[in-house]
C-alpha cells in the first residue's frame, strides 16, 4: 500500500516570509522617518518668520520667506570661510602625515615597529578632555591662540591617530608582488609610496577624509577655547553667536544651519563611491 505523500507546506513557507518581510520594512520605514524628520523641521522652520514659526512649527506656512537664506549667509559666510580653510588644511595634513606613516609601518621593517605602532595605537584611548588643557598650555607657548594655525595644527595631530591604524591595516593587507614589481622596475621608496600605495588606498583614504571633514567641521569646544577674534570664528562657534538682540530668530538661524550642512553634503556626493568601497574593504581579502 502506497503511503500518502507529505503535504506540500512551500505557500505556507513564503506566506510567513513575506509577513517578515512586511514587518522589516515597516520597521525600516519608521526608522527612516525618525531620521529624516528633524531634517525636514529643520528646512520647513529656515522658510519661516518668527509669527509663522510660533503659529504653526510643522509645516510650510505662506509666504515662504526666502530672505532667511540672504540674512544667514551675510552672518555665517565669514564662519564658512574660515571652517572651509581650517577642514582644508587639516584634511591635507592628516593625510600626508598619516599615510606616510603608515606606509612606513606597514611595509618596511625597523627597530621597535610593532612598538612604536601599538604605542601610537594606544592614544585612542586617551579621552580628549584630558588632553585639552596640556593642548592650550602648547598652543599658547606658541604664540598660536586667536589664530587659524592654533585649529589647524592640534587637529592634523588629534586625528592622525586613528587614520595611521586604518591606513596601516589596508596598506599591509596590499600583495608584496606590487611593490616587488616597482622596485624591478627602478622605483624608489616615494615612488612606491606615490604610484603604488595610495592609488590602491583611495576608499580607505576616503573615510579618512569624512571622518577628518566630520570631526574637524563641527568642532565647538577647541575652537571656543582658542579663538575669541570674531573675524576667525569657524561655523559652529558663529552659529552659537547668531542671535538676534533680545530673542532668537529660528528662521534664519535654521537657514545658517542648512548653509553650513551643504558643504558636507557636496564633498559626501563626490566622494561617497569610495566611501561605501572603503567601509567594504576590510572585508574582501586582497
Amino acid at each position: 500500500m502506497a503511503k500518502p505523500k507529505p503535504k506540500h507546506r512551500r505557500p505556507e513557507l513564503m506566506a510567513v516570509l513575506r509577513k517578515e518581510d512586511r514587518v522589516k520594512h515597516a520597521y525600516l520605514l519608521i526608522a527612516a522617518l525618525l531620521t529624516f524628520f528633524p531634517f525636514w523641521l529643520l528646512f520647513v522652520v529656515s522658510f519661516k518668520s518668527l509669527p509663522q514659526f510660533y503659529h504653526n512649527v510643522w509645516i510650510l506656512d505662506y509666504p515662504l520667506h526666502f530672505e532667511n537664506y540672504s540674512l544667514a549667509f551675510r552672518v555665517v559666510g565669514k564662519y564658512i570661510i574660515n571652517s572651509a580653510i581650517v577642514t582644508a588644511a587639516t584634511i591635507v595634513g592628516v593625510l600626508f602625515v598619516s599615510s606616510l606613516a603608515a606606509f612606513a609601518f606597514a611595509r618596511y621593517s625597523f627597530p621597535a615597529r610593532n612598538f612604536l605602532f601599538m604605542l601610537i595605537i594606544s592614544l585612542l584611548m586617551v579621552p580628549s578632555v584630558l588632553t585639552m588643557v596640556p593642548a592650550f598650555v602648547l598652543v599658547k607657548n606658541l604664540g598660536m591662540l586667536n589664530s587659524l594655525w592654533g585649529l589647524i595644527l592640534p587637529g592634523i595631530a588629534g586625528l592622525q591617530v586613528f587614520a595611521i591604524y586604518l591606513l596601516r591595516n589596508f596598506m599591509a593587507s596590499l600583495p608584496e608582488e606590487l611593490f616587488e614589481a616597482a622596485r624591478m622596475d627602478g622605483a624608489g621608496i616615494w615612488r612606491s609610496y606615490w604610484h603604488v600605495a595610495l592609488p590602491l588606498s583611495r576608499p580607505v583614504l576616503s573615510i579618512v577624509v569624512i571622518t577628518s571633514l566630520l570631526n574637524t567641521w563641527n568642532d565647538f569646544i577647541w575652537p571656543l577655547i582658542v579663538i575669541s577674534d570674531d573675524d576667525l570664528r569657524t561655523i559652529p562657534i558663529g552659529l552659537a553667536f547668531f542671535r538676534t538682540q533680545y530673542q532668537t530668530d529660528y528662521g534664519p538661524l535654521m537657514a545658517g544651519y542648512i548653509i553650513s550642512l551643504l558643504p558636507l553634503l557636496i564633498v559626501f556626493l563626490f566622494i561617497s563611491r569610495e566611501f561605501v568601497r572603503g567601509l567594504t574593504a576590510g572585508a574582501i581579502k586582497m
